[in-house]
């Protein structure tokens, strides 16, 4: 992966939104996180456990949205937007979601869960970028917790890209929860993306817990592209709006 901008350019960020709460669920602060993101200027967001909708919380938690939250963060910033539904439960549902500045032509959720666990999903959209022939395709992930489904989930991935135009531009971004830092291996391996913090400094960034990060949970790979000036954001407002740092990178086709 070379990192010379070469042609058409566009900035990525990826966060989890904690359901739109701080640590421990203490405060709903999703109107501070949509300040926040507009702020950073993206052209695609990868959003992970964002709430789309929930039947008690907007009896009693003040501000709550009258729309989904990913609707809520896309605003008038970003025109196109896609949720795909992970977790069910009785009140609602959570799951991943992307808003874009550039067309979302289609989307699709695929069910990567491993039996009896906690429901998680891919995120599949195509891009149609501007003035450019190829289409870009963008996949928003969160893996399980487990060292060994997220390896099965990763396998699931590879198919799921193996299944692309070898040439297509790609973005993979999301919670990995890879603290062991094994996911690289693997998906260099069997779908050849490239992590772009790992290029620059030799390991994925610090992202969990946001106050003070020391593990490696988060991600963006590319393939068919090249990026420059990958950033964690964990400073403030960033440390009190998720417990997770949300990764910024500009990627160049």
């Amino acid at each position: 992966m070379s990192q010379k901008a070469q042609g058409f350019s566009f900035k990525v960020l990826t966060i989890n939104t904690h359901k739109g709460f701080t640590s421990f669920n203490r405060r709903f602060i999703l109107p501070e996180l949509r300040e926040a993101v507009r702020a950073t200027s993206a052209d695609i967001v990868f959003l992970q456990e964002v709430m789309g909708t929930h039947a008690v919380h907007p009896l009693h938690v003040e501000n709550w949205p009258d729309t989904p939250h990913y609707e809520f963060l896309a605003d008038t910033m970003w025109n196109d937007f896609a949720y795909g539904r992970n977790a069910v439960y009785p009140e609602g549902h959570h799951g991943n979601a992307v808003l874009s500045r550039f067309p979302i032509i289609d989307y699709e959720n695929r069910d990567i869960s491993v039996a009896g666990t906690e429901k998680r999903g891919v995120l599949h959209c195509r891009l149609q970028l501007p003035e450019q022939d190829q289409i870009l395709h963008v996949m928003c992930v969160h893996l399980g917790l487990r060292d060994a489904h997220r390896h099965a989930q990763m396998k699931m991935m590879c198919e799921m890209i193996d299944a692309l135009p070898a040439d297509a531009p790609l973005v993979v971004a999301g919670d990995f929860n890879d603290w062991q830092t094994r996911a690289n291996k693997m998906l260099k391996r069997c779908a050849n993306l490239d992590e772009v913090f790992s290029y620059k400094s030799g390991r994925p960034a610090r992202t969990f817990p946001a106050r003070f990060p020391v593990l490696r949970l988060d991600r963006i790979y590319v393939r068919n592209a090249s990026a420059s000036h990958p950033r964690a954001l964990p400073m403030r407002p960033w440390s009190h709006l998720s417990d997770h740092a949300p990764l910024a990178v500009e990627i160049h086709l």
